[in-house]
């Protein structure tokens, strides 16, 4: 711990590191990078089933005391140091030095699964050409007689997901071949952020510009459109309905803490690395509390988009539940057709049930309730695989819808990802790991390169599984752990005061320290101790997630 006593030896130096092209850059940068699939489908679904509107009071709290405190630790730290995550904790205390290489190998195993969750968007994205959308109708069997009978069993969405896409085997055990068009999807995303990073920030600042923006003008159509929909007010009323009962469960609690933390991409490294191309005098803390606003408020405008298109399917599924019960009451007591309305079912159905309550208890009729059918929500892929694109397909225009969308998710994640490779490449490069003859690009398709041949697993028939072993372990506990270690290596070992923070430096005072994590030390201790308590709890959405697809 030499090097957190004594005079600090850092000095703002102009040297040759590279630098944003302007301010504008580097917080659309670092806005790509926390903005990303969690906020389009994660989000809406939490709010939905912790309380509607009730859920935004822990998720505000967590935001002040945990996320803009831990946030604004990671920009302070790689601005003034201008190292990425290994080189950071390494001048910090040698002894710190597992926790850069903990986050560079966690952001390394995540750039895995999350361009393979690209993949299968960009296979969903080139079907979307179609019309009708390949997952619309059911294909002919073998003899070309009649339909699947896998499909009509499971649904034509269903189907194309897990048959289709995945071809997925019954259990993990039972490996399966390499599916060939995922694999050159896979070839293709991974071509992709290879040439948008192939610079560094001087590459993925261009492309920063049409990443970041494009999914904002895509929910703002969809949101217009949406909100033109039947169904739109009942999703979104029952969307932000507040339940605060819900509050009293420590589950809400700590699914909004997480919600927080893995929304900004904390103890990632890549805001470090971002931040390091920073001046070093550059107002760190305004960027923290801007870019964890702009996050937050990108969840709430995507939750209102994503519910009033649910709203709008679920609509329609409850208007066929009635469509389907009005036809069972003509065909049995022979009434004329469309003698009986939607508005008219309910009191022709008490009608019959006081009259002919037999001949009523034999017709197989479904309890049709508008919100049961808003009670079937989704999170992760099954939100954008199964259920938008069941929803799109009711849609006039449904094709068009569909390309919108998932071009949407593509550029999405993609701006994710730049954030996640700068993770892995910055700390390679402040460590010297090539000799200096060897460009930069050389050590950009070869890191690229080995995260697409260690990504191959995933495009085997049982790929799906092996991602879902990878998302539920890989990252979650392992970044709370180093999100910890961040905070006693910032605040204990090198220091609160000791110059890390630039509006510090420009007054020359040490005592004024007006950040959130000095005017509230205890802030960053309290939400990484809670976020700790998830370890050992058990988690609401792991159980039965290597499901047996049933071959019917």
């Amino acid at each position: 711990m030499a090097q957190a006593s004594g005079m600090d030896p850092l000095v703002d130096i102009e040297d040759e590191r590279p630098k944003w092209d302007n301010k504008l850059q580097y917080l659309l940068s670092c806005i790509g990078f926390a903005v990303g699939l969690g906020n389009i489908w994660r989000f809406p679904y939490l709010c939905q089933t912790h309380g509607g509107g009730a859920f935004l009071i822990p998720y505000f709290i967590a935001l002040v005391f945990e996320g803009i405190p831990l946030f604004y630790i990671e920009l302070a730290i790689g601005q003034r140091l201008r190292r990425g995550s290994i080189g950071v904790w390494k001048t910090i205390s040698p002894y710190l030095g597992g926790v850069g290489l903990g986050c560079f190998s966690v952001s390394f195993l995540v750039s895995l699964y999350y361009n393979t969750v690209l993949l299968w968007v960009l296979w969903y994205f080139l079907n979307s050409f179609q019309h009708p959308l390949p997952w619309s109708t059911c294909p002919l069997d073998l003899n070309r007689t009649g339909f699947v009978q896998e499909c009509q069993t499971s649904g034509t969405v269903s189907y194309f997901w897990y048959r289709q896409t995945l071809n997925i085997t019954s259990d993990i055990s039972n490996t399966g071949t390499i599916q060939w068009k995922l694999f050159l999807c896979l070839v293709a995303c991974w071509s992709t952020v290879y040439l948008c990073v192939i610079r560094g920030i001087e590459s993925t600042g261009k492309a920063i510009y049409f990443t970041a923006l494009f999914p904002y003008l895509v929910l703002t159509i969809f949101l217009i459109r949406g909100l033109t929909l039947p169904g739109a007010t009942e999703g979104l009323t029952y969307l932000f309905t507040p339940n605060m009962k819900s509050l009293q469960n420590p589950r809400v609690w700590l699914d909004a803490a997480t919600q927080i933390f893995f929304s900004l991409s904390l103890a990632f490294g890549g805001h470090i690395a971002f931040a390091s191309y920073n001046p070093p005098r550059n107002n760190c803390e305004k960027d923290a509390v801007i870019i964890a606003l702009v996050n937050s408020m990108t969840s709430l405008y995507a939750s209102i988009t994503i519910f009033s298109i649910m709203g709008f399917k679920a609509s329609n599924d409850y208007g066929r539940c009635l469509d389907r019960n009005i036809l069972s009451l003509i065909d049995e007591f022979d009434l004329p057709e469309l003698s009986i309305s939607r508005d008219e079912y309910p009191s022709v159905l008490r009608y019959l049930n006081a009259t002919q309550a037999a001949r009523v208890a034999r017709l197989p009729l479904k309890t049709c309730h508008l919100e049961d059918f808003l009670d079937k929500s989704a999170s992760g892929p099954g939100l954008a695989f199964i259920v938008f694109t069941e929803a799109v397909l009711h849609m006039p225009g449904a094709s068009v819808w569909s390309v919108l969308f998932f071009g949407m998710l593509f550029t999405l994640g993609l701006s994710s990802m730049f954030g996640n490779m700068e993770s892995v490449i910055t700390p390679l490069l402040d460590m010297g790991i090539l000799p200096k003859g060897i460009p930069k690009e050389a050590m950009t398709g070869v890191t690229c390169f080995a995260c697409f041949l260690s990504a191959i697993c995933f495009t085997l028939q049982s790929g799906n599984y092996w991602l879902e072993i990878f998302d539920s372990f890989a990252a979650s506990l392992n970044l709370i752990i180093f999100a910890f270690m961040e905070v006693i290596g910032v605040i204990h070992i090198y220091g609160m005061r000791r110059n890390i923070f630039p509006q510090e430096r420009r007054s020359s005072t040490q005592a004024g320290c007006r950040s959130p994590v000095c005017s509230c030390p205890s802030c960053p201790h309290c939400g990484s101790l809670e976020l700790l308590w998830l370890s050992y709890c058990p988690s609401t959405n792991r159980g039965g997630r290597l499901r047996i697809w049933k071959v019917v």
